[in-house]
C-alpha cells in the first residue's frame, strides 16, 4: 500500500477529496506553502499549520546543495530536520536545474549542472533524484522532468517530453515503494494537446501514485494553461491526485479547481509577502503605499490572522517603512492564511454543490491596488 486517495464529492469537474499517507491526511483541494530550502520563509512550522496546511514543499536541487541530502538522513530526515511531522512533498528539482541555462548540460542520462552556491559540479540523474528524496524521507516524490521551456516549438516541446517519460519509467524503477509514501509522474507537453495526451498516456501505463502536470506558469498566460488543463485532466486516473505544479494566482487556482485539479503550490503568496504585497478579499494591496500610512482599519476584516486580528493597517505600513523583519513575517502568514482560507471555502463549496458562485465570488475579487 502506498498513498491514498478518496474521492469524497464532486461540483461539475472540481473535485472534494483526502488523501492519506504515511504522515497525515490531506484534504483537497489542498495548497502547498513553499518550504525550497526546510523553511516556510518568515514562518515558524507552528504557525504554517495554524493557517490550516496540512502539505508542505522542499527541494531537491536546494537541499542537496546545501545540507545536503545525506546529512538530512544522518539528523533523522527532513521531517525531524524542520520540526515539520506532517506531509512533505518534495520538487525532484527538474525545474531549478532547467531554469541554469547558462550552467548546466543534459543528455539522456540526466543533467550535469553548477551549483549556483559555489560551482560544484553535481550529476543529476533520475535515479539520484529518487535517491535524494528517499534521503530526504519525502511522503510524495516527484519525478526528475525536463521542464519544457516556453515558448517551444512542437518538435522541441515533442523531444523534451519523451525525454521526459523515459527518466519517468526510470524513477519508477528506482523508486523503493513503503506504506504512506507515494511518487508522482509528471504530465508535459507544452501547449500541444496532442503531446499531452501522449504524455499522460504513458504515464498512465507506467502506472503512479498521482499525476502533476508541469511545463505550466512559464509564460504562457492564463488563457492557455486552462485550455492545456482542459486538454489534458479528462484523461488522467480519476482515483488518483491531480497536481498543477506552481501555480499561482487565486484566480487561477479558482480556474484550475473548476477544471479538476487537486494539489498547488507556488512561492506567491510568501514572496509577496515579503515584499509587501498582501492578498485580500478585493484583490492585492501593496502595504508600502502612502494612503495606508493612516489607516486603522485591518488588511481584511474576514480574517483570522494575527496581522489582521492585532494590528492595523498603518503599523503593518510603518513596519516595511522601517525595515522591521516582524512586517514580512505578518503578511507572509496573513497571505498563507488568506490561501488555505480560499482551498477551505472551496471544498466546502464543492461539498454544498455551490463551487461556481463562490468561485465567480473570489475570481471577481481579484483587483490588484494601483501605486500611490
Amino acid at each position: 500500500m502506498t498513498i491514498s486517495f478518496e474521492l469524497k464529492s464532486t461540483d461539475g469537474a472540481a473535485r472534494r477529496g483526502r488523501i492519506s499517507t504515511a504522515h497525515g491526511m490531506i484534504n483537497t483541494p489542498a495548497f502547498m506553502p513553499v518550504g525550497t530550502a526546510g523553511t516556510v520563509k518568515a514562518m515558524h512550522p507552528d504557525s504554517v499549520a495554524l493557517t490550516g496546511a496540512q502539505i508542505i514543499l522542499g527541494n531537491t536541487y536546494h537541499l542537496m546543495l546545501r545540507p545536503g541530502a545525506e546529512q538530512v538522513a544522518a539528523l533523522g530526515g527532513l521531517h525531524k530536520f524542520m520540526n515539520w511531522p506532517g506531509p512533505i512533498l518534495t520538487d525532484s528539482g527538474g525545474f531549478q536545474v532547467m531554469s541554469l541555462a547558462d550552467l548546466r548540460t543534459i543528455d539522456e542520462q540526466g543533467v550535469v549542472f553548477k551549483s549556483h552556491l559555489d560551482g560544484s559540479r553535481h550529476h543529476l540523474t533520475p535515479e539520484r533524484a529518487i535517491e535524494i528524496q528517499h534521503l530526504l524521507d519525502a511522503t510524495i516524490t516527484m519525478v526528475l522532468d525536463e521542464c519544457t521551456p516556453f515558448p517551444a516549438t512542437e518538435d522541441e516541446a515533442e523531444h523534451s517530453m519523451m525525454r521526459s517519460m523515459r527518466w519517468a519509467e526510470r524513477c519508477k524503477q528506482a523508486f523503493v515503494a513503503r506504506p504512506g509514501y507515494g511518487l508522482f509522474g509528471i504530465v508535459q507537453g507544452s501547449v500541444y494537446p496532442k503531446l499531452r495526451q501522449r504524455s499522460v498516456t504513458q504515464l498512465a501505463t507506467t502506472g503512479f501514485d498521482g499525476y502533476a502536470v508541469g511545463g505550466l506558469a512559464v509564460g504562457e498566460g492564463q488563457a492557455a494553461m486552462l485550455e492545456v488543463l482542459e486538454a489534458t485532466l479528462p484523461s488522467l486516473p480519476k482515483d488518483r491526485p491531480r497536481y498543477l505544479m506552481g501555480v499561482g494566482r487565486p484566480s487561477d487556482i479558482v480556474g484550475a479547481v473548476r477544471r479538476g485539479i487537486d494539489m498547488f503550490d507556488c512561492v506567491m503568496p510568501t514572496r509577496s509577502g515579503r515584499t509587501g504585497q498582501a492578498f485580500v478579499r478585493g484583490g492585492t494591496l501593496n502595504i508600502r503605499n502612502a494612503r495606508h500610512a493612516g489607516a486603522e482599519e485591518p488588511l481584511d476584516t474576514a480574517c483570522r490572522c494575527p496581522a489582521c486580528r492585532g494590528h492595523s493597517r498603518a503599523y503593518l505600513h510603518h513596519l516595511f517603512k522601517a525595515n522591521e523583519m516582524l512586517g514580512p513575517m505578518l503578511l507572509t502568514w496573513h497571505n498563507l492564511q488568506h490561501y488555505q482560507d480560499l482551498m477551505a471555502e472551496l471544498r466546502q463549496a464543492i461539498e454544498a454543490g455551490r463551487f461556481e458562485e463562490v468561485a465567480r465570488r473570489w475570481e471577481a475579487a481579484e483587483q490588484p491596488e494601483g501605486p500611490g
